[in-house]
């Protein structure tokens, strides 16, 4: 079979032709809109099924981690093709799965940040100079969106407290990594990922990030007590580990909010090893141990 998503840098304009050639050859993938960047990039959804019981993916938070969106894609693209003709993915039987799903992807939260990280600061548009000025043209190095804010800080989690951490290490300011913005949903990004989880009663979310092959499942005293088994489930199936965010990684992120706002799953899942932006290389590898996993997250 040829492949629509294969191993290729996923900037802002990649992933949008993935999803149009996606949605070209499966009639049936509905796009959802779900915001727009600081830059005024489209924030693309896409959805598959229309049961009751719905399901959030999301990827691409993190600037440098933009292979979690080509995973996301090649997701999607199997889903597709194993509804089409009636296919498994490991083992499972798809289209039975999936009755009674809706799964809601959300590619690349972050396209402004990932343009930069990968083509420099030429991609910031108005905030070129300050992006240029914080080290957005060293490779490695830009993880924020175009403001210089870190969207995995930026939500209404413990974000006073993350807020004191960043100070604490320096970082007050707009930053290639790790400050949390002016407010709790100051960004653009961050709000039409809130916005879109309150309209729509996820029964649980998933947030891919890259690297260490871990699962993060655990946010205050509202997290369900399912949450811990359905981490080993998936933990187990891709030999991943079930593990507990430390120090500037343990508030604000996107999982965290969920979590405090619903006391429903969330789960941070991070891809891979290595040093981000992990290399294109390892896509085919790090997608062959997770394909079973995110399918199951699915089910549960």
């Amino acid at each position: 079979m040829q492949r629509i998503v294969t191993a290729q840098q996923a900037d802002s304009g990649s992933v949008r032709g993935l999803i149009n050639t996606l949605r070209g050859r499966f009639g049936f993938l509905e796009a959802m809109p779900i915001g727009q960047s600081v830059l005024g990039r489209d924030i693309q959804g896409l959805i598959l099924g229309n049961g009751r019981e719905r399901i959030l993916y999301a990827a691409g938070f993190h600037a440098q981690e933009w292979i979690t969106s080509l995973v996301l894609l090649r997701l999607i693209e199997d889903l597709c093709v194993a509804l089409e003709k009636g296919g498994n993915i490991a083992d499972i039987r798809v289209p039975e799965a999936l009755v009674g799903r809706s799964l809601v992807f959300v590619p690349q939260v972050n396209p402004d940040g990932v343009d930069i990280a990968i083509h420099g600061s030429g991609s910031a548009g108005k905030y070129a100079a300050m992006v240029r000025e914080l080290g957005g043209n060293r490779p490695g190095e830009w993880q924020a969106n175009a403001r210089g804010v870190d969207i995995n800080h930026n939500f209404d989690a413990g974000w006073e407290t993350i807020r004191e951490m960043e100070i604490k290490n320096g970082i007050s300011s707009p930053s290639p990594r790790q400050w949390c913005g002016e407010a709790p949903e100051s960004e653009p990004e961050t709000a039409a990922l809130t916005a879109l989880c309150r309209r729509a009663d996820f029964r649980h979310v998933l947030a891919l990030h890259s690297q260490g092959e871990e699962i993060f499942w655990r946010y205050g005293d509202r997290t369900p007590t399912n949450a811990r088994v359905m981490a080993e489930v998936m933990a187990a199936s891709a030999r991943y580990t079930v593990s507990q965010p430390e120090g500037m990684a343990s508030h604000g992120g996107f999982k965290d909010w969920f979590i405090q706002q619903t006391g429903k799953p969330g789960f941070t899942i991070e891809l891979g090893k290595g040093e981000n932006p992990l290399p294109l290389e390892d896509f085919e590898n790090i997608y062959a141990k997770v394909h079973e996993m995110l399918l199951l997250a699915a089910l549960m």
